[in-house]
């Protein structure tokens, strides 16, 4: 069971973590950007544009940064996880990582080195190369942003739009980790592994956009499993209640780790979903079969709200339809 958890508690930590409270600027810069072209097929809210490149392929590409307080506890693991979080957003798009670029700002060799040794490190170990980008070597803050460049075929792409009343939620995250020890609200599941292992699990997201097993999905980003789940509801002008017992999670009595605490980590490889019932076992299966530990917590629902609920209680999160996570909404719906 859930020690020492109750869904107020839940979701007040989830609604006032800084990993959701960042994003609700993201409305505002997507309405002063965003301008139509026949080509982009999906754009802002997705974890990845996608672009139209013939008949049947698409482009993907995305960018993501680090915070800067990361870069200075740990800049190795910052660059590291710069790395990871690109490839995460190709992956939750049902896509292939192709090639990375970036753009670095430091105050210093020192903190310089140490980051390109993390983002060496893991494009070694993920397959995907680092091809150029941009270095600012004497900035009064350290910074470290990085683009990518992905593909898939027209009709194996994951959206986070494509939610539809009565699909499953099913979460999916690799519990066989460690609370990195740069940041308690990192889960680090993936330093330790091989190439082998972590790239199976990144390929696990385009077999299932391939063979259309799920209707849509995101990366768990530094919002967390909750915060994420709320992103792609938004998205999908949908709602949900998932379950809090039935999140997947490590053995947080021996950690230490209060509930709340695991619900909004950033986890090294992690993805929210949803399916059609007569899918989820066989999704969950092919997690397994990589080391991903992956479950239904909840079902879809037409609300444009989001609960959690534990022991017959439930408490409201999100309402999506009064103040989204994002606050991509205009008058006219959805920026995609």
């Amino acid at each position: 069971m859930v020690k020492d958890c109750s869904t107020d508690t839940v979701a007040q930590a989830v609604r006032e973590y800084e990993g959701v409270i960042r994003k609700k600027v993201i409305g505002d810069v997507i309405r002063s950007l965003r301008i139509e072209s026949p080509d982009v097929v999906a754009s802002f809210g997705e974890d990845a544009a996608v672009i139209r490149h013939n008949t049947d392929d698409a482009l993907l590409l995305a960018a993501d940064g680090i915070w800067s307080k990361l870069m200075e506890a740990d800049p190795f693991w910052a660059g590291y996880c710069a790395v990871l979080v690109n490839v995460h957003d190709i992956a939750a798009m049902g896509g292939r990582p192709v090639a990375i670029v970036d753009i670095l700002s430091v105050t210093n060799d020192r903190i310089r080195d140490e980051v390109t040794r993390g983002m060496v490190t893991a494009s070694a170990q993920f397959g995907v190369p680092i091809v150029g980008g941009h270095l600012h070597p004497d900035t009064p803050y350290n910074v470290v942003d990085v683009a990518i460049l992905g593909t898939a075929r027209m009709d194996q792409i994951i959206f986070s739009n494509t939610a539809e009343e009565g699909d499953r939620v099913i979460a999916a995250i690799d519990l066989d980790g460690r609370i990195h020890p740069s940041c308690c609200y990192n889960w680090d599941s993936v330093t330790m592994k091989s190439a082998e292992v972590v790239r199976a699990q990144i390929r696990l997201m385009e077999d299932l956009g391939r063979e259309h097993l799920v209707t849509a999905g995101k990366d768990i980003s530094n919002p967390g499993v909750i915060g994420t789940l709320g992103m792609l509801l938004e998205v999908s002008e949908k709602g949900a209640v998932i379950d809090l017992e039935a999140i997947p999670r490590p053995d947080l009595a021996a950690l230490k780790l209060p509930f709340e605490q695991w619900v909004r980590m950033y986890p090294g490889m992690g993805f929210i979903l949803t399916a059609k019932e007569e899918n989820v076992e066989e999704v969950c299966h092919r997690f397994a079969d990589v080391g991903i530990t992956a479950a239904p917590i909840g079902k879809v629902d037409g609300s444009r709200r989001l609960a959690v609920r534990y022991l017959g209680r439930e408490t409201q999160v999100f309402d999506l339809d009064q103040e989204g996570i994002m606050r991509i909404f205009s008058e006219g719906g959805a920026c995609r």
